[in-house]
Parts: C-alpha cells; sequence; structure tokens
C-alpha cells in the first residue's frame, strides 16, 4: 500500500504489534519530505474467513467515525481482496496510548469505558450496518471441567429461547479493554483517559446490552467476576440505557459469556502476550465458570 504514501515518503521502520486474535498489525514509521515522521498501522487478515466483508465493515465504519466524538483511527486505505496486497489489508492512521490491561487501576478505568461505549451506542449512521451475530448456540457451549453443572445446565437452557425485543443501536460487538487505547502519560495526573477505540471489524446493528456483556465477560475474566457484574451497572450511570427487564438484561450477559467458552484458549493467550502470565486457559476456564454462576445466582 505503499502507494497510498504521500510524494516523498517513504517507509523506515515495522514493528509488529501484539494483541490481536483475528488479524495480523504493524506499525509502519514513515519519513516523511521535511524529514519528520508519522505512524501508520497495517492491519492484514491471513488466511482469516470472511476477511473481504470484515475489511469492507472496517473501512465503512472508520469512515462513519470521522468527525465524531469517538476518537478511532482514520482510513488511510483498503484492499479487501488483496488485488495490491499479498493478503486482504487495510492501512489506517496510528492512535497514540496503549492498551491496559492490568489489575492495578481497574476501577478507574471501568467508568471511562462504560461513557465510552455509551458514546458510541450514540452515534446515528445514515446507512445501518448488519444485525448482530450471536456467535454461540446451546448446542455448542464448552462447559468447562469442572464447572457448577446445574448454573451451565440453566444458562443453556435460557438461550434456547428466543431472544428479547430489543431497540437497535450501532454495535462495535468486540468492546473491551484489548481494544481500547489509554493515555496514562504523566500529562495528565488526573488519571487516564481513552485515547480511542481500535478494531471495528465487526460493527453491526443490535441491542446496547450485545456490547455491554462482551466487555462485562473481558473483564470478569480479565479482573475477576466482580467486575464482569459491575460493568452493567457503570454503563446505566454513565447514562445508557439497557433492556427493560431484569431477565432480559441477563439473557444477553450469559448468552455472551457462553460463548466465551468456544474459545478460551485463542482469548487467554493474548492476554499472556501482553503480559499477563498467570491468565493460563484453566484460569481463564475457572473465571468464567465463576461469573457465569454469579450471573445465574442474581435470579434470586
Amino acid at each position: 500500500m505503499t502507494q497510498h504514501l504521500e510524494a516523498g515518503e517513504r517507509v523506515v521502520a515495522v514493528e509488529a504489534l501484539h494483541g490481536g486474535i483475528t488479524a495480523e498489525m504493524r506499525r509502519l514509521t514513515i519519513v516523511t519530505r521535511d524529514g519528520g515522521t508519522r505512524d501508520l498501522v497495517l492491519r492484514t487478515f491471513v488466511d482469516t474467513p470472511h476477511a473481504e466483508d470484515s475489511l469492507h465493515r472496517e473501512a465503512g465504519a472508520l469512515t462513519l467515525l470521522t468527525g465524531t466524538d469517538v476518537a478511532a483511527p482514520e482510513l488511510v486505505a483498503v484492499d479487501p481482496t488483496a488485488a495490491h496486497c499479498e493478503y486482504p489489508s487495510l492501512l489506517m492512521t496510528h492512535l497514540a496510548g496503549r492498551t491496559v490491561l492490568a489489575d492495578e487501576g481497574v476501577e478507574a478505568r471501568v467508568p471511562l469505558l462504560a461513557r465510552q461505549l455509551v458514546a458510541i451506542h450514540a452515534l446515528r449512521p445514515a446507512e445501518r450496518p448488519r444485525k448482530y451475530v450471536t456467535l454461540t448456540t446451546a448446542d455448542t457451549v464448552v462447559t468447562p471441567k469442572g464447572a457448577d453443572a446445574a448454573a451451565w445446565a440453566a444458562a443453556i437452557d435460557m438461550i434456547r429461547g428466543p431472544a428479547p425485543a430489543y431497540e437497535g443501536r450501532f454495535l462495535h460487538r468486540d468492546f473491551h479493554p484489548g481494544n481500547v487505547l489509554f493515555d496514562v502519560s504523566p500529562a495528565h495526573p488526573a488519571g487516564p483517559r481513552i485515547a480511542g477505540v481500535v478494531d471495528w471489524a465487526a460493527t453491526s446493528w443490535g441491542p446496547a446490552d450485545l456490547d455491554v456483556a462482551h466487555c462485562s465477560t473481558n473483564l470478569a475474566l480479565l479482573h475477576g467476576p466482580a467486575w464482569g457484574l459491575r460493568f452493567a451497572e457503570a454503563y446505566e450511570e454513565a447514562g445508557g440505557l439497557l433492556a427493560g427487564s431484569a431477565a432480559e438484561r441477563l439473557y444477553w450477559r450469559v448468552r455472551d459469556g457462553l460463548a466465551f467458552s468456544e474459545e478460551v484458549r485463542l482469548v487467554a493467550r493474548p492476554w499472556r502476550d501482553a503480559g499477563r502470565t498467570e491468565l493460563t486457559t484453566r484460569a481463564v476456564e475457572e473465571r468464567l465458570d465463576a461469573y457465569v454462576t454469579a450471573l445465574m445466582d442474581t435470579r434470586g
């Protein structure tokens, strides 16, 4: 995609970025005509099913987000069919900030995540993206070894029924701490602030509860079940609107939690690569069991 650089610019360094599951990410350092530098990010899908659709969605989302209150990369170029690149790819601007996955400071970050998600759900695109995908079924859930069998059976039975009615919202659909960049520099002594949100390839239209549920599950697995339970409260405190009944809200949270049962190993690996070495596959399975059980306990 070097043809999309400005005249006189050239790539002088390439750095692999870690944390992605579905795509390879590289930061490209560009020398400009005046001798300065700027960074771009190349997102490459290698042997990834539906790469073309994902890149079309991400390119559309980045275009939509330009000029909004939601900080996101700016689209530079996209090659969804690998007509010019070895693999389907997208080139975008680089955002300052970094992902923060440590337990320390989570109490300050959760309200920020909630406010950011409320802002995303407030977007009203002229053209709606595709309908949400649920990612699991009652027949594909994998109950972890040693899990609370009764709680999991009840949870699985819950998602056999029809999904509740909902008021549609613009969804990120993969909103979680690993896709949020924080500015934690000394220039902001009041605390961290969100520098931007990345990975918009799964954008869709559906219930706000589903995005909230997805971030809740991630928080439960990263920081413990209590933080998963806390996030929905933080979202409502930030002005977000969830489903009208407790049963409807629980349905979406349970559905997302069960979806993680099928990909625990895949989810845990980038967290360990990012430094959370204690989050082995088994440790994450145990947290998932504890979270699903805690959700089912909220029924009273």
